[in-house]
């Protein structure tokens, strides 16, 4: 197995995904949360498949994902080699630049390999519960 290298550690940040579509928002103060239990890809070190399930969870302001392009930004991680917490922070990333929230959590729940599941969650604003 090769070393672990920043080269890894930097995997799968800059790849071109599909853009990420929106609707107009048409009322104020709700939450939408979208879970996506199918979520695959790549370990960029062993080239290993990893899965899990992914939660967004956020206010729209403006405007809402149009799920459809969600699901083909989402499968494209499919053979895309990329760490787990590379993986959450960008799919925030693309979601905030996209869709604008007024507040946005993203968490990566992801199957046990070696014994070992990992679970990382991503924010970016203020939730209002």
């Amino acid at each position: 197995m090769p070393r672990y290298t920043k080269k890894h550690a930097k995997a799968g940040l800059t790849e071109k995904l599909p853009k990420l579509e929106v609707l107009p928002n048409q009322f104020r103060r709700y939450t939408i949360t979208i879970v996506i239990p199918e979520y695959t890809s790549l370990c960029p070190r062993t080239r290993l498949p990893d899965a899990g399930t992914i939660t967004i969870e956020y206010e729209p302001a403006k405007v809402f994902v149009e799920l459809k392009s969600l699901k083909y930004y989402i499968l494209a991680y499919r053979n895309l080699a990329i760490f787990y917490e590379n993986a959450v922070n960008r799919i925030l990333k693309d979601f905030v630049a996209m869709v604008k929230p007024r507040w946005a959590v993203v968490r990566g729940e992801f199957n046990p390999r070696g014994g070992i599941t990992s679970i990382i969650e991503a924010q970016f604003g203020r939730a209002k519960k």
